[in-house]
């Protein structure tokens, strides 16, 4: 391997033009080429390799830390080439280039085999455009750049024991003392938390205006006096998941993320964005691939059942379209505007699809589900089940998305409020 090419020695820097996107591809695969080995032609082989298809990852401690080290060197040298941040501000370390050259990006390094960078998922796609539309020059300058180079990882801080998918009825509290906040309270199922260098939080600011005008984003420092992460384990047998307690921790002023009782905005923006990620099966998350599933239709003897080929047709027909949705939604986002609904609905489509999934595999296995016989690729799949409840949670639960589609993609009436 050859060291990698500075981002200093390609043409926008150099010339103060952006390079044309022949060029663009030219110098990405020519960094690829000295640091990465190219992808072997994947074909998928029943009964070969690993058949893990959990949807959470379940890692040691160890082993979580080795991961971050990986993906933390791997993401500076792509960043310090010029890859790391494509359509960023260039006042703070993004080359400011369209979306186009993100998308040439991502076809030509999807051909390489390299660290995954899972772990910067909640960072880059929730947390960082929220600092870049809601904070201060300070904080933006402090840390975008590490964000996107990968010194820094950062989590969300929303849900609470008490508000579920209720955001607006949050408890956690914090106080203005001089040019500083202090927080109490405690927040839960935040990704991320135990290896997170700061995160993003909404607290309860003022408990006497309306529940959504009375709450305020800030940028917390993990690594404070005060902030305690206790992992949580699921049913699935992992721990991808925490809670954090929060014990007079202190936030300095500049931390502010947009106005104080703004919070609701700065919340709406990190949620569209988190429903983008997850409905694009971003950070890891997404669907198997359809062709696993045909297989194990083949390979049960199931694949002439008729029931099972509508299923299958079911879930490939939903996966490309919600695909396409998905694809009109993100092109939005570039050309500038805020995201809408449509994340809502990108995450309704996936979790549905899930569901439809959950649907085939019984119909195709039966107890093989619950017992394990030993045979690859069957109990296996139990994970995968295991893992459906917390996506049908994750940003935003099933029921609430349907509100926000009814309400705001359909125009219905808003449901009755409770006496």
């Amino acid at each position: 391997m050859t060291t990698a090419t500075s981002v200093n020695d390609l043409g926008p820097s150099a010339t103060g033009a952006d390079p044309t996107p022949e060029q663009f591809e030219a110098d990405a695969l020519a960094f690829l080429d000295a640091n990465a080995e190219r992808r072997p032609e994947e074909t998928f082989v029943w009964g070969q390799g690993s058949d893990n298809v959990s949807l959470f990852p379940e890692r040691t401690p160890e082993q979580e830390l080795a991961n971050l080290a990986a993906a933390r060197a791997w993401a500076q040298q792509v960043f310090d080439a010029g890859f790391g941040w494509i359509t960023g501000p260039t006042e703070y370390g993004g080359r400011g280039l369209s979306s186009d050259y993100q998308r040439i990006w991502g076809r030509v390094s999807s051909d390489y085999q390299t660290p995954s960078l899972s772990i910067y998922g909640i960072g880059l796609g929730m947390v960082a455009p929220t600092i870049l539309a809601h904070a201060t020059d300070e904080v933006k300058a402090a840390y975008l750049r590490k964000l996107w180079r990968g010194d820094l990882v950062a989590c969300q801080l929303f849900s609470e024991p008490s508000s579920g998918s209720d955001l607006a009825s949050l408890q956690t509290r914090a106080v203005k003392d001089g040019d500083e906040w202090i927080i109490n309270g405690q927040k839960v199922w935040t990704s991320g938390a135990q290896v997170a260098d700061i995160g993003e939080i909404i607290c309860r600011t003022d408990p006497d205006l309306p529940k959504h005008r009375g709450l305020t984003g800030f940028v917390v420092d993990m690594h404070a006096p005060g902030v305690e992460v206790r992992p949580l384990r699921q049913m699935s047998g992992g721990a991808s998941f925490n809670e954090v307690f929060f014990t007079d921790v202190r936030v300095p002023e500049s931390h502010l993320l947009g106005e104080v009782n703004g919070g609701w905005t700065v919340a709406l923006t990190t949620l569209m964005n988190e429903r983008a990620a997850i409905g694009g099966g971003e950070g890891g998350v997404g669907l198997p691939a359809s062709a696993r599933l045909v297989e194990l239709a083949r390979v049960t003897g199931t694949d002439t059942d008729p029931l099972v080929r509508q299923q299958l047709a079911q879930i490939i027909i939903n996966e490309r379209v919600s695909g396409y949705t998905n694809r009109r939604a993100m092109a939005k986002i570039a050309a500038g505007q805020l995201p809408g609904p449509e994340m809502s609905l990108g995450k309704m489509a996936l979790t549905a699809n899930m569901i439809r999934t959950h649907e085939a595999l019984s119909s195709m296995l039966g107890p093989k589900l619950v017992v394990d016989t030993g045979a690859w690729g069957t109990y296996a799949w139990n994970q995968y089940l295991l893992g459906v409840p917390g996506m049908r949670i994750a940003g935003g639960s099933d029921e609430v998305l349907r509100n926000i589609i009814g309400e705001r993609v359909l125009g219905l009436p808003k449901d009755p409020a409770p006496k």
